[in-house]
């Protein structure tokens, strides 16, 4: 691989571009309130939850309300070629967000309406600001949910954006199957739309998947429609804990190959459970750890928990603890989620760089097994928690960010297992996206003439540049 060095990906090469005041002036005059060149609002805006620390603020905030204020906004951004970040909640581990050419951040936060909720297609429309949560809690009275669920309560604009997926992927899929169409502001500040609330369509280019994963660069998603499911009659929660973290990956192995619907398995090993029974104030045995839950009828759901608990048995799980209440699981999800913030105020004031590599499940257990040698020779302080029943896992490097040496030895141990991963088919981002800190891996997997390609299609979409410059891969 010819990633670039470790020093190059966690300092990001800044080509800040001017923001004229005639543009501050234009974009003051049309959004009034909506707008702010307050250092503090910029700096919010300039932040994310990656490693990257030393990236200026955008030069002011506009906060859009409805897709004309998206329109308005990059219409005055095209005019005077000024870059427009989209801004959801923040919640972004790769640097998305990031001015690194400077411009304005175009917040959507504000669009957070429920458009229309059609339940007897179960399908919905969201404008972007809205979160997974506060759908959830909108459409419960019809039987429905939204299952894609990446941990954090992010907006579903950054989900779709992102290509996210989560703890429900191994039996939901990720944002790729389950957005349905798309409404687009392009660099020319035209709304276009992409699909319709059909369950498919043979008609034209799928432009709807070739947004959905964008990363902001080729457009600001401005609505949603999502694909929706029912309720499960029955959900069942279980831990188990394992001796070893081979005897739990084998576990996941096995319940994959042999085709139990399970809803969701997480790896929690025993460190990072430790880390979170401090946090959540929890009394969870601290050993090798999965989390499992369980949907379907109560005679399936009964099937698929016993199903699982004999292959673990034979993989020397033990322990096995149910829960079946709402609260009960509520505590052990919430506790699973808040993994990567008890890790980080474990240690405070670090910054943690995040991997989210994802291989076959045939090559889990080899690719998991010799990244967690690596970590622990190494000596860094680190979390590890995966979404294994799709062959996805997170190691969260713990390092001071001001320290260059523990930048390094991160950046290393993160090559070293991009590059383990690709040797397996696998990718360097299962669910975070390239963003900033990927952009030399995906060049190192998708290959120079794919990347060409890409290139090609923001240069026809964005010709000047404008949309999240500087992400998914240096424009040439």
């Amino acid at each position: 691989m010819n990633a670039p060095t470790p020093a190059a990906q966690l300092t990001p090469q800044l080509q800040p571009r001017d923001v004229p005041a005639a543009l501050l002036e234009a974009l003051a005059a049309r959004f009034g309130a909506q707008f702010s060149a307050a250092l503090a609002v910029r700096t919010q805006h300039g932040r994310d939850e990656s490693a990257f620390t030393t990236v200026p603020p955008p030069a002011a905030v506009v906060f859009a309300e409805s897709t004309q204020d998206v329109q308005d906004a990059v219409r005055l951004c095209a005019q005077f070629k000024a870059p427009v970040i989209p801004y959801g909640v923040g919640s972004s581990l790769e640097g998305h967000l990031l001015a690194v050419q400077g411009g304005i951040s175009l917040d959507v936060s504000r669009m957070n309406r429920v458009l229309a909720t059609n339940a007897e297609d179960l399908t919905v429309t969201v404008q972007p600001g809205v979160t997974r949560k506060q759908l959830n809690d909108e459409i419960k009275s019809t039987g429905l949910f939204f299952p894609i669920d990446p941990g954090a309560d992010a907006s579903l604009g950054g989900m779709a954006a992102t290509r996210a997926s989560g703890t429900n992927a191994v039996r939901y899929g990720t944002m790729r199957e389950n957005v349905l169409a798309l409404e687009v502001v392009t660099a020319k500040g035209e709304a276009v739309r992409t699909g319709t609330r059909a369950r498919k369509s043979s008609a034209g280019y799928d432009l709807t998947r070739l947004f959905v994963g964008s990363e902001g660069t080729l457009g600001v998603i401005t609505e949603v429609t999502l694909k929706l499911y029912p309720l499960p009659e029955a959900v069942s929660a279980a831990i188990c804990s394992f001796p070893t973290i081979a005897d739990a990956v084998n576990t996941v192995i096995q319940i994959i190959q042999l085709g139990v619907p399970i809803a969701r398995v997480e790896l929690i090993d025993a460190h990072t459970v430790g880390l979170v029974n401090r946090h959540s104030r929890l009394s969870l045995r601290e050993a090798h750890m999965l989390l499992m839950e369980f949907h379907g009828s109560p005679a399936s759901v009964k099937e698929q928990a016993e199903t699982v608990q004999a292959i673990a048995s034979e993989h020397q799980g033990a322990d096995f603890e149910w829960a079946d209440t709402p609260e009960e699981r509520t505590r052990l999800w919430t506790a699973r989620h808040n993994a990567y913030f008890a890790a980080v105020q474990s240690r405070p004031g670090c910054r943690a760089i995040a991997t989210d590599t994802c291989v076959p499940i045939s090559r889990l257990a080899d690719c998991l097994l010799d990244s967690v040698a690596e970590a622990d020779a190494s000596g860094i302080p680190y979390f590890l928690v995966g979404h294994v029943g799709d062959g996805n896992f997170h190691f969260g490097y713990l390092i001071d960010p001001d320290d260059a040496a523990e930048r390094a030895l991160a950046e290393r141990l993160n090559h070293q297992l991009v590059a383990r991963a690709l040797s397996m088919n696998g990718t360097c981002s299962g669910e975070h996206g390239v963003g900033l800190h990927k952009m030399g891996f995906l060049r190192d997997e998708a290959g120079a003439g794919a990347v060409a390609m890409m290139r090609t299609l923001k240069r026809a979409l964005d010709p000047d540049g404008i949309m999240n410059p500087g992400k998914v891969f240096a424009q040439e």
